[in-house]
């Protein structure tokens, strides 16, 4: 049998597989992607089909198999400033009030998670995003702002980590003034700068996991993530959440993720022609 060709009994057990250690929902009209995504790894692996492929990542008890099959089924499309409206959601709605409690003495740091962050465009834009907004509030510092980046998949990470985008990247959504303040040029690449990497910390995580760990938290985004998952394992996500927020907390999703029917904690919000949530959950209380 070619490494090509996957039989719909095979398909159905690594989708199964893939759902059960990273939560993503494939339809039956997605064999194709695990063909493309997995093949190679399944010849590297000495497979000479998908079927002794799933046995040997079920039954061989290798974390480093699972973590490979993962990391290639999972889909890192990014870019900076993606859909503009939750950086300005967070500019003009969200930091001015932390910022004055800040300010005022009755907070003494404010912590937003980016999850799912892929290679790191989305947590560098928060942090340029603050950096701006510090820029024009005497008293307030960039180190009153801790950025916890997570994603599942390893080399995501490493990129993201590494904090250096080849000019095809830069170019995705970056503007010129930005690339101006926060990167400088490092041999055929771009690197961020070290201020704007200082305020972020990378970790691997799966959603699938306690929040609990990572502490509460005042904003998180969680962009493009949702969209691949079974609406369980959705609202598991969006509980976990809603306690890691608390009351007054604030979640930032894709405009083509809802919470309706979904997530009864999250009150919507607009602005600017953008959509955001406000946790306000029924029984108040949440991580530590």
């Amino acid at each position: 049998m070619s490494p090509e060709s996957i039989t719909a009994a095979e398909f159905r057990l690594i989708r199964d597989y893939i759902q059960e250690h990273c939560g993503i929902c494939l339809g039956d009209e997605k064999a194709y992607l695990i063909e493309t995504r997995l093949a190679g790894l399944m010849v590297q692996h000495g497979c000479t089909d998908f079927g002794s492929f799933y046995r040997l990542a079920k039954g061989g008890d290798s974390p480093q198999l699972r973590e490979q099959v993962i990391d290639a089924m999972t889909t890192n499309e990014t870019l900076w400033f993606r859909d503009q409206h939750p950086f300005s959601i967070l500019e003009e709605q969200l930091l001015p009030p932390l910022a004055e409690e800040i300010l005022k003495g009755n907070r003494f740091r404010v912590r937003i998670w980016s999850a799912a962050c892929s290679t790191g465009q989305e947590p560098y834009s928060i942090a340029m995003t603050i950096q701006e907004f510090c820029k024009r509030t005497p008293g307030l510092q960039p180190g009153h702002f801790e950025i916890i980046a997570s994603d599942i998949s390893p080399s995501a990470l490493f990129l993201a980590k590494a904090g250096r985008y080849d000019e095809n990247a830069i170019r995705r959504g970056l503007p010129d003034d930005m690339k101006r303040k926060y990167f400088h040029p490092d041999g055929q690449v771009w690197k961020v700068n070290d201020d704007v990497k200082a305020m972020i910390s990378f970790r691997k995580f799966n959603l699938q996991d306690s929040m609990e760990p990572l502490g509460r938290m005042d904003i998180v985004f969680c962009r493009y993530v949702t969209i691949y998952f079974a609406d369980d394992f959705k609202r598991r996500i969006f509980q976990g959440l809603a306690r890691l927020l608390g009351p007054g907390g604030h979640l930032l999703v894709s405009a083509v993720e809802s919470l309706r029917g979904i997530a009864d904690e999250f009150l919507p919000l607009t602005h600017g022609g953008g959509l955001y949530y406000r946790c306000e959950p029924q029984n108040p209380g949440g991580a530590p």
